[in-house]
């Protein structure tokens, strides 16, 4: 009967050799190959030039500002992206299919578009620019009557507010896409099974549905997280790229490309390359402890 034994272990797809290399051939040419090779092109700087890109002002002003502002983002997106996908999933109502859609939006747009098309809403004169500067200056004024200084600014757009609006555009698609199969799945007589045990509404939702999307949360969090921290052609076209103030990375890398500063290009780009590995492990790190608690809670 081994004939029959081999039968049992046979499998409709390819063999484990083919596609572990082909895998391995994959992921070689578009990941490993191109990030060793910012390591050897950082390789031509001296120890001395290493450490003066690294600890550059406008390096660190830009990580700072860069990473920041991205959780900042990750976070208000986590928020409202929730509120979303809960409006989606757990109501009916005209329209619905077609803000589904609009979610979708800064997917199918270029960077770039989107860019242009924030800046000119949120510049001075823009539709929504316009008022936010009326509410800017009366809130100013109200502060100073009480002699705080000003908090707002007259505008949105070429300010780090409006690099957090560009940030939190290019994001929430993805917290959404990711709660939404979670809280399809989501069986609402869990809610009335609790609420019969005599839970409220607010327990109910503390306690068993957001422990049971909290590993959704954290993926959709993480992705907008990392999407923010790369993304430069939104940002580029809403943000005045003052050194020091309201310029990322990403816009400083590529300063040093058209300044053939290739070393130095590569060295900015391991430095992101190694904080960005450290937060999302440490994110990974968080999901996965969700994860095994969420799974507890269920056993």
């Amino acid at each position: 009967m081994p004939g029959a034994a081999n039968n049992k272990r046979r499998s409709i797809l390819p063999g484990f050799g083919l596609t572990m290399g082909y895998t391995t051939l994959y992921v070689s040419l578009i990941v490993v190959i191109p990030l060793l090779g910012l390591f050897v092109k950082s390789s031509l700087l001296s120890w001395a030039a290493l450490g003066r890109a690294i600890t550059d002002p406008d390096l660190i002003s830009s990580l700072k500002l860069t990473f920041g502002l991205s959780l900042i983002a990750g976070l208000i997106n986590v928020i409202f992206g929730f509120i979303t996908a809960w409006t989606l999933v757990r109501y009916s109502f005209p329209g619905r299919k077609v803000l589904d859609a609009v979610i979708d939006l800064p997917f199918a747009l270029p960077t770039a578009v989107s860019g242009i098309t924030l800046a000119t809403l949120y510049a001075r004169n823009g539709w929504v620019g316009r008022p936010w500067k009326w509410l800017a200056d009366n809130a100013n004024a109200a502060l100073a009557w009480v002699h705080m200084p000003a908090l707002f600014p007259e505008q949105v757009a070429y300010t780090r507010l409006g690099i957090l609006v560009a940030l939190v555009f290019i994001g929430v698609p993805f917290v959404v896409r990711t709660l939404q199969p979670a809280l399809e799945d989501l069986d609402p007589e869990i809610e009335e099974a609790a609420a019969s045990l005599g839970a409220t509404r607010r327990q109910a939702f503390w306690r068993v549905v957001l422990p049971a999307l909290l590993p959704a949360a954290v993926t959709g969090f993480s992705l907008s997280f990392a999407r923010a921290i790369g993304e430069y052609g939104s940002v580029i076209f809403i943000s005045s790229n003052i050194p020091g103030q309201t310029q990322i990375t990403a816009h400083l890398i590529i300063k040093k490309l058209e300044n053939d500063d290739y070393a130095g290009a590569t060295t900015l780009g391991i430095v992101m390359l190694v904080i960005s590995f450290l937060m999302l492990g440490t994110i990974n790190g968080l999901q996965w402890w969700s994860s095994r608690r969420a799974q507890v809670g269920v056993v």
